[in-house]
């Protein structure tokens, strides 16, 4: 008997981001390139309006078209499909307001219902400016807290986990936005199992990768040096090293991480796990500053972001680049086409 054919993907779903920064301009740009670049379909969420005077004062032959998701697909060979926002945007481009915030919070959230409804097969979220939305009275630390704070329903947000992607490195940071002398105290061997579960569930599940391989840097230079540079590494990596192992995955380490990311280093592991924000996003801005890719894994629902901020100072110059953003909606369809293949 056959198999059954894959189901065509729903559109990616494009949160419009601070409308101050670049993500308007990116999008406006990928949509531009989509052919060259062979993008799947996406639309945007966000205020028609504020596109359309964007594209004009940057020069870009974009047509819009505001739609309904059943309609993106027809539309976007001809023209860049818009969910239109209630919340019309009159931020000028490097000039962030906080009165943009709740047209930013609310692309987010629809776009977020849009995928778990399954009228969208992914979450796509140009950058957010905290500080812009803080001023407004948001509640969360950040992007991804909320968007587990709109998975949990009510009931207990999931753990998200930040992994930052490039064909050539996945990498992991198990302490995130937290200063650097608060990471020992943080860091727990419980924290760094239950992230390399998560991650080794997503390598299968959203990447193909059958038998992930983990490698876990060190906390301390030369992974603390048998005791000599710090005692972490010995009381609470190897720890988690020996407990994902009993798990069944594939976990090694602690390594110095100075030696974890050159290219022999790199092909032993399907991903790395670092112990704090610089060790993971150094190494992964150093081999694709422009087409990095942010992947959120542990929500019901495929979410990447560009692997970058929201660039005011570059913002409505034209110089802006949409290589991540492009990457970003790629790889976000590139895990849907895995999660479908796995349901058929």
């Amino acid at each position: 008997m056959p198999s059954q054919l894959p189901m065509p993907l729903p559109p990616i779903a494009l949160t419009q981001g601070d409308p101050a920064g670049i993500g308007p301009e990116i999008t406006l740009l990928a949509w531009q390139q989509r052919k060259e670049r062979a993008l799947p379909h996406f639309a945007c969420i966000a205020d028609i309006e504020q596109l359309s005077r964007l594209a004009k004062r940057l020069g870009l032959d974009v047509p819009l078209a505001a739609c309904g998701w059943d309609d993106v697909e027809r539309q976007f060979a001809t023209a860049l499909p818009v969910f239109p926002l209630a919340e019309a945007v009159a931020a000028e481009p490097g000039q962030p307001d906080p009165a943009t915030a709740a047209g930013t919070i609310a692309s987010i959230k629809h776009a977020v219902a849009a995928a778990r409804s399954g009228k969208a097969a992914a979450v796509v979220t140009n950058p957010i400016a905290k500080s812009v939305l803080y001023a407004a009275g948001f509640a969360h630390p950040g992007h991804t807290e909320f968007l587990a704070h709109l998975a949990a329903d009510g009931g207990p947000a999931p753990l998200p986990v930040m992994m930052l992607w490039c064909d050539a490195l996945a990498v992991v940071p198990v302490t995130i936005h937290v200063p650097l002398r608060a990471v020992p105290d943080l860091l727990t061997t419980e924290m760094i199992v239950e992230t390399g579960r998560i991650v080794a569930h997503a390598l299968t599940r959203s990447f193909g990768v059958a038998s992930p391989r983990l490698a876990l840097a060190g906390l301390n230079p030369h992974a603390g040096e048998d005791g000599a540079l710090g005692h972490e590494d010995a009381a609470i990596v190897r720890p988690a090293i020996d407990a994902l192992r009993s798990l069944g995955i594939n976990a090694s380490g602690p390594y110095p991480a100075d030696t974890m990311f050159h290219a022999r280093a790199r092909a032993g592991y399907d991903a790395a796990l670092a112990m704090y924000h610089d060790q993971a996003l150094i190494p992964i801005k150093t081999i694709a500053f422009d087409d990095g890719v942010n992947v959120t894994l542990g929500l019901p629902f495929i979410r990447t972001s560009p692997d970058h901020g929201t660039a005011f100072d570059i913002a409505g110059k034209g110089i802006a680049r949409p290589d991540s953003l492009i990457a970003a909606i790629k790889l976000a369809a590139r895990m849907a086409a895995r999660h479908q293949q796995a349901m058929i």
